[in-house]
């Protein structure tokens, strides 16, 4: 069978296959799972925008670019600052080219207890208590057990940062019941 006879067979064999609906398509996307990060293009990074940089989930701190040269494509220079351990990393982007953006989600939850661990018993919006969240900088820690301590009629919030499946307590405040 020759090459075009073939690819003819194939076109008329998708035509007969059924045709798609837009839910169908929607539930096949659906189930795929959803991805850490996403590309964006290099010139397209913002300050305080967030970029993977050597694998690592950083926010911007500082871009320089640079015209195009004798190669013909303009770099741009990117600092970013480790979201999670404030480490700081550098890498420099072709401007077209793609870089990966982590997707970084930031929510407050209130905090019902602490153990000496430090160990957070932390109730969402729904009032679903969670257990598994433990408060690693212990500056925080120790804010929060203060806080716990001295209770009134305020409410202890966490601001939890999940970026790339971990989740790291960044803040805590005060809110009123």
């Amino acid at each position: 069978m020759s090459k075009d006879l073939r690819a003819a067979k194939n076109f008329t064999n998708r035509l007969d296959a059924p045709i798609k609906s837009t839910s169908d398509f929607l539930d096949e996307v659906a189930d795929a799972g959803a991805s850490l990060t996403f590309p964006a293009k290099a010139s397209g990074l913002r300050v305080n925008g967030h970029v993977m940089l050597h694998e690592h989930p950083c926010k911007i701190v500082n871009m320089t670019s640079n015209s195009t040269g004798k190669h013909g494509h303009a770099m741009t220079h990117v600092v970013g600052v480790h979201l999670i351990t404030a480490r700081k990393y550098e890498h420099i982007f072709k401007s077209t080219h793609t870089a990966n953006v982590p997707v970084v989600q930031k929510k407050e939850f209130v905090v019902v207890d602490m153990n000496k661990e430090g160990w957070l018993a932390i109730m969402d919006d729904g009032g679903v208590i969670r257990h598994d969240l433990r408060v690693e900088d212990d500056a925080i820690r120790q804010s929060i057990a203060e806080r716990i301590d001295k209770q009134g009629d305020e409410d202890i919030l966490v601001t939890v940062l999940k970026v790339l499946n971990q989740e790291v307590v960044m803040a805590t405040k005060i809110g009123v019941k």
